[in-house]
């Protein structure tokens, strides 16, 4: 974003005594060098195109270098179908120097801001309920269960609650996998075509309490990336979780 600078000038004449001074003034645009520089990881994928595209539009912050293994020495705007390139080529190396020793770092399992808002609801929900499951379905995965939903069964895991004490199938592999020691278990669905969701399950004495997020495109993302932005240049520790500025 560009700064607009204004420099007033004011002329003092001898004039008559009911005359009046009016100051002249100019104005300028001068280039903003408060920009917050990011370098996107990964930036010729799917969500990296994406980051490259929301941060370029983005107020306060610009694209100062993209890394990949993929379009080296291409420019970043025009594999991200930009109008205009942005004169910024793609590298597969990036050798990293911090000046400073106090520079803060954010981990972030998740950017998108709905599924936290799930594993807080989860988490307000576990203190009612004493039945729990947790159902997620991907359309291609090569980890499961996948970060999101074993967070979320961390999570409810760490708060002293036993759950499913009335389970008697806990060692039948169809009951899906046992994540931690209090009886929160996950079960992952792997088919093309399916939307990326997760589910949890609550149950009591006569009704179901369900909880359900799912994400149809990666721009979802980017807000909680440019929070992310924003707040770790800040910051003087490591913090880990996007809920923590929620």
């Amino acid at each position: 974003m560009a700064a607009l600078s204004c420099h007033f000038h004011c002329a003092i004449q001898q004039l008559p005594r009911n005359a009046r001074v009016r100051p002249s003034f100019t104005c300028s645009v001068q280039p903003s060098q408060s920009n917050i520089k990011v370098v996107v990881n990964g930036a010729a994928k799917e969500i990296g195109r994406a980051a490259v595209v929301a941060v370029t539009k983005a107020r306060g912050m610009e694209v100062a270098g993209a890394v990949d293994s993929y379009f080296i020495g291409e420019d970043i705007g025009k594999v991200c179908d930009m109008e205009e390139p942005l004169e910024i080529p793609i590298m597969n190396d990036l050798t990293m120097v911090l000046g400073s020793i106090s520079q803060g770092c954010l981990v972030a399992p998740t950017l998108s801001i709905g599924s936290i808002l799930l594993q807080q609801a989860a988490i307000s929900a576990s203190f009612h309920y004493n039945n729990v499951e947790i159902v997620e379905s991907r359309a291609h995965a090569t980890d499961l269960p996948s970060p999101d939903a074993v967070q979320i069964a961390n999570n409810l895991s760490n708060l002293g609650q036993i759950y499913n004490r009335e389970d008697i199938a806990t060692d039948v592999l169809a009951r899906g996998q046992l994540i931690g020691e209090d009886g929160v278990r996950v079960h992952s669905m792997v088919l093309p075509g399916l939307p990326s969701s997760t589910t949890v399950y609550f149950s009591g004495p006569g009704e179901v309490y369900t909880i359900k997020h799912a994400i149809t495109d990666v721009q979802c993302l980017m807000p909680g990336l440019l929070l992310a932005i924003r707040k770790v240049v800040r910051l003087k520790h490591l913090v880990y979780g996007l809920e923590k500025f929620l």
